[in-house]
Order: structure tokens, then C-alpha cells, then sequence
């Protein structure tokens, strides 16, 4: 039988065996862009008309599901590349296609994604907090689970492609929208020892990268932040020092990249002693041929390897480790001498939005939330000076 319009809403005809069967379009594939089209069947054309007005509504409301065949593994791959790719930092994007194929793909990945529900990503999460370290030789002695934060990461990179296919109209809803997640660690602050800060100096004095690690305990720069410096950074004469990239390796390779956020991007007085510091390894520099004696040098890194190439990040780490050895301290991150510049501008009286700024947090809070541990020491200090110079107060009065 000839083929029948339903008003805009479908094809509808007749088959051979005498069954209606209507059809309409709902969408395209997001993986091949093609038109998706369902059938319905009823045993009159009125049926499956309703039945397709029945459809069309939920698909306008939102509600319908699309009967399709999409993996959870090819959605996120799909996903990654036409919806993050473009819009992520080269380190974020790098880090959310690790903790795919590490730790989802593996898991649920072969799965029809409108067919994953809320519990089986909760199976998921608490397995991976249980036991979802993958097993390597220099791992052996650590914990098997996951860190809570890797994996309320695990659940972000979930929710968004969940919420990306819900607005492709793949899935009704996101089932990752109401998972219970591991609360937030608060991780022991680890900073150098104050009293013991002489012989740090000592032992870093003995290397060429002394001025390094003199600047950033002076300043609470960030790794890359550090590294990322040029001398046209630096106002010599104001000592004013201007933050806006950073070095870090990539794929192997060591690329100047934009800022961690737009907070970041600052400027922070440096100590005159710093400065000196710098402008004597400066001499120093010109002196090995590093840098051009009477050329332009705005553009040089200021750290750089003896070959005069931006300076490795592992490389700074593991120089870092070597002194901390040979000065009998306990071994750090380099992110430490970060946490170290802060505990001690807190102690000598620098107030929270001030570090805020130097640090480029995103707010007052944030760094109170990191280093508030620090705050109780300042009000013990506190406390103990304004009753000394009341107490003063009142002895003058006794002896009089």
C-alpha cells in the first residue's frame, strides 16, 4: 500500500501481513552524523500514529531514550575529541584520556552507555578506592586504592560525557548524577623545617642551581611558574617580577604553556636579597657564555641547563631530592618549598589576601582552606606577644 504522511510527524504504511508501521527521525549518530529513525508498529494507522505523537513528545521533553548501540568506550572517545580536545589545556586533556583508558574503559567501557545505571558506576568507584592502583614495581609498598581525589576526577570525566550524551539525546539522564563520592583528603602539610633551613642553603650553595631554589622560597612560585621565568620578567630597579607562563614537559617533550588559571597570571615583589641573588647568577651566566654578554637577554630563560636550554622540571626535582639527602632532611616534593614560602609568610605576619595574591589562588578562602593549619601557631604567637606588652604596661605601673 501507498506510503502515508501523519502531519510533519512520521511515514506511515501499510505491510504486506496487514501491520502498520510508522516511522520517524529522532536525531543523528554523534559518532557517524547519519539520521536516526525508529519504527513503531500497531495494528491501525490511528495506533501507530499516537504512537509516534507519543514518541515525538518524549523526545521534546527530554524523555525519550534512544535505542542506540554506542559503547561507553566509544562515546568517550568520541567525546574527548570532538567535545574537550579543543577546549582543555594539553595537560588536562592528556589526563582525562589517561584516566579513561586506565581506569574506566577497562571497567565499563564494552557497555551500552544507555544501558549503564547509577549503581554500576558506584561498583565502579568503590572498587577503584579499594583496589584500583595499576600495579607497578615502584608501587609495590603503597596503598592498592586510589586517592579519594583521583577518584572524584574519574567522576567528573563520567559526568560530563554523560551529561554530553544526554544533551546529544543518546541517554535520558546522567547516571552519574547522583553517586555517593569519597569526601575530600586533607593532606598533611609537609614543609622544611624552619631551624634547619642553614643547612639547605648550605648544601644548595654547592650546586649552580642555589638561586633556584633561593627564589622560590622566597616567592612560593609554582615548579613550572619558576622555571617559565625569563629575564625580561624582571624589573630590576621596581624589583617587581611578572608571572605569565610556564615550562613543563608534555608528551615527552618541553613545551611553554599558558598559565594554571587566569588567577595565576600576577605580579609579586621580590626581596632585595633575592634580586641580588639573581643578578650575581646572572654574571655568572654571562661568564660561562650562557648568556650574551652585551646582547638582548629579556627573552632568556633565567634557569637553564649548562647547555643554556630551559631547564628540565625532573631535572629540578631531582637535584632538589640530592641536596635534601646530603643535608640530612626529610625528603620532599618540590611543591613543598611552595607550602614552606607560605607557612613562612603567615608566621612573620603576612596577611591571607596578600598570599593569596602571591600564591595566584582563586580566593582568600582557598588559601585559607590549604594553609589554616598554620593559623592556630600565628594566634599561640599572638596571644603570647599582645599579653607580653600588656604585662609591660603593668609592671611600669608597679614600679612607679
Amino acid at each position: 500500500m501507498a506510503k502515508k504522511k501523519a502531519n510533519g510527524e512520521g511515514t506511515i504504511r501499510q505491510r504486506k501481513n496487514g501491520k502498520w508501521e510508522g516511522r520517524f527521525t529522532y536525531g543523528r549518530d554523534p559518532l557517524t552524523g547519519k539520521q536516526l529513525q525508529r519504527s513503531v508498529y500497531g495494528g491501525s494507522h490511528k495506533e501507530v500514529q499516537q504512537k509516534i505523537r507519543e514518541a515525538l513528545t518524549q523526545l521534546n521533553n527530554d524523555l525519550y531514550t534512544n535505542p542506540t548501540k554506542i559503547t561507553l568506550e566509544e562515546w568517550i572517545n568520541t567525546w574527548l575529541k570532538t567535545y574537550q580536545k579543543n577546549s582543555l589545556k594539553e595537560t588536562t586533556y592528556n589526563n582525562y584520556v589517561t584516566l579513561s583508558q586506565k581506569h574506566i574503559i577497562p571497567y565499563i567501557g564494552k557497555m551500552q552507555i544507555c544501558k549503564i545505571k547509577t549503581i554500576q558506576l558506584q561498583e565502579l568507584y568503590n572498587k577503584l578506592e579499594q583496589s584500583g592502583r595499576v600495579v607497578r614495581k615502584e608501587s609495590q609498598n603503597q596503598p592498592k586504592g586510589l586517592s579519594a581525589k583521583t577518584v572524584r576526577n574519574i567522576h567528573s570525566i563520567l559526568y560530563s560525557a554523560f551529561e554530553a550524551a544526554v544533551r546529544a539525546n543518546i541517554i535520558n539522564q546522567n547516571p552519574a548524577k547522583y553517586c555517593a563520592l569519597p569526601k575530600k583528603e586533607h593532606r598533611e602539610m609537609i614543609i622544611l623545617p624552619l631551624d634547619m633551613l642553614d643547612k639547605f642553603f648550605a648544601e644548595a650553595m654547592k650546586t649552580d642551581y642555589f638561586p633556584l631554589y633561593y627564589m622560590d622560597l622566597s616567592t612560593g612560585l609554582r615548579r613550572g611558574e619558576l622555571l617559565g621565568l625569563k629575564y625580561g620578567d624582571i624589573n630590576f630597579e621596581s624589583g617587581v617580577l611578572n608571572i605569565s607562563r610556564q615550562l613543563q614537559r608534555i608528551n615527552g617533550k618541553l613545551v611553554i604553556n599558558s598559565l594554571k588559571t587566569k588567577h595565576s597570571k600576577r605580579s609579586i615583589q621580590l626581596p632585595d636579597e633575592t634580586i641580588e641573588i639573581i643578578k650575581n647568577y646572572k654574571e655568572k651566566q654571562i661568564e660561562l657564555g650562557l648568556l650574551p654578554e652585551d646582547g638582548y637577554i629579556d627573552d632568556k630563560f633565567i634557569f637553564c641547563s649548562p647547555f643554556g636550554t630551559p631547564l628540565d622540571p625532573d631535572s629540578a626535582r631531582k637535584m632538589l631530592k640530592r641536596i635534601l639527602k646530603r643535608a640530612g632532611l626529610p625528603e620532599l616534593r618540590f611543591h613543598d618549598l611552595r607550602h614552606t614560602y607560605s607557612a613562612l609568610a603567615l608566621q612573620n605576619g603576612v596577611d591571607i589576601k596578600t598570599l593569596q595574591k602571591d600564591l595566584g589562588h582563586h580566593s582568600a578562602a582557598f588559601t585559607l582552606d590549604v594553609y589554616g593549619h598554620i593559623t592556630p601557631q600565628m594566634e599561640t604567637q599572638k596571644a603570647k606577644k599582645i599579653g607580653d606588652f600588656l604585662s609591660s604596661q603593668i609592671n611600669k605601673i608597679k614600679k612607679n
